[in-house]
């Protein structure tokens, strides 16, 4: 029985991962704090904040996000313009027998304000010396099997520096 459960858990991954036929956006082998770190050295010198898009490859909202957000020019021009955006790795499914790889989840977790209580992806908006300013549940900005254009759109703008800073 429990080779049973097995096999249909996976073939229901690979039907999920199957459907979206998006493209993987997290890179699963680099350290996400030298990740948000390098995002922030960016931010800083080009006066714009950062987005960490928290998720994984294993999550097909968090790719669908992706993919959204690069077919759409005006909200891809205005992440551009405004963010330095970033696909941040977690699997809250990983906490194995590691110690050390859950010690730096749990780091990583605290540092971007305890965003995994909204679920996945869940976005992080830091300001260029890293201070988290918002945590936005992906769940209000979701239309159907996808996004509303218009909630993201606005999500962005209300983020954007100059929004922030009343510029």
């Amino acid at each position: 029985m429990r080779q049973l459960l097995f096999g249909a858990f996976m073939l229901l991954s690979i039907a999920v991962h199957g459907q979206t036929g998006l493209p993987r956006v997290y890179d699963e082998t680099i350290d996400t704090m030298i990740q948000i770190d390098n995002a922030l050295k960016d931010a800083k010198s080009s006066g714009r904040f950062v987005v960490c898009q928290l998720g994984g490859n294993w999550c097909p909202w968090c790719l669908r996000f992706a993919d959204f957000v690069a077919k759409d020019s005006i909200i891809s021009k205005t992440v551009a313009d405004n963010f330095v955006y970033i696909h941040v790795n977690y699997n809250p499914r990983s906490a194995s027998a590691d110690a050390v790889k859950a010690k730096r989840d749990a780091e990583l977790l605290q540092r971007l304000g305890s965003p995994a209580r909204f679920g996945f992806p869940v976005f992080i908006v830091l300001d260029e010396q890293g201070r988290v300013l918002h945590i936005q549940d992906s769940s209000f900005l979701e239309e159907g099997k996808g996004y509303n254009h218009e909630r993201v759109l606005r999500f962005f703008q209300c983020w954007t520096p100059a929004a922030v800073k009343g510029e």
